[in-house]
């Protein structure tokens, strides 16, 4: 059998990601195994092994996706002359992330596997995500667009894109149109609270 080239290591290596994450969402830690996961690529348990190490490996990866995507949808948002705009377009990528990889969303930010602590230098790894809040929310402060400590400003957004983000995954919040007004709503509300 020939060597899979590189690219198909990297499509391998999410596909496995993605199976681990809907069978952790769907059907709870209980249904994460590597057997499970590779039966639904269609590879070996052998291919988990090899990229992951071990459910363990696998697991650590599923939560880093999540983050890398997440950094991922920040880094698409383009930097312009408007600096509060840019802050509030973080948070509508927030949104988006969360919508696009729901079933990594609970993992990202709860304990669903209770044997998984991220260590150190993975949370090292997941770090640049909220420093680009606090990077956005300086540029606002500096502006004078928005009053307070940076840090704090960031705090904020970040509590409340990440509240409405698991309301509107468990279906809270309404259909899509209906969720969007209430993120409208919350985001305009702190934002007023924030204003110089």
């Amino acid at each position: 059998m020939p060597r899979p080239r590189n690219r198909d290591y990297a499509e391998l290596r999410r596909d496995l990601v993605d199976a681990g994450g809907r069978l952790l969402a769907e059907e709870g830690p209980s249904a994460l195994s590597t057997r499970r996961v590779a039966q639904q690529v269609g590879v070996s348990t052998t291919a988990v092994y090899s990229l992951f190490g071990d459910k363990g490996g696998l697991v650590r990866e599923m939560f880093l996706a999540g983050f890398e995507r997440l950094a991922e949808a920040f880094d698409a948002v383009p930097r312009t002359g408007d600096p509060l705009a840019d802050l509030l377009a973080l948070g509508t990528a927030y949104r988006a992330s969360a919508l696009a990889n729901p079933h990594l969303y609970e993992l990202m930010f709860g304990r669903p596997v209770p044997e998984f602590t991220p260590d150190a230098e993975t949370g090292a790894r997941i770090r640049p995500t909220f420093d680009a809040l606090v990077a956005a929310a300086a540029r606002c402060v500096d502006a004078g667009v928005l009053t307070g400590n940076p840090y704090d400003v960031a705090v904020q957004l970040n509590a409340l894109v990440h509240g409405l983000s698991g309301l509107e995954l468990r279906g809270a919040l309404g259909p899509p149109d209906e969720a969007g007004a209430h993120w409208e709503r919350a985001i305009a509300s702190m934002v007023r609270g924030l204003k110089v």
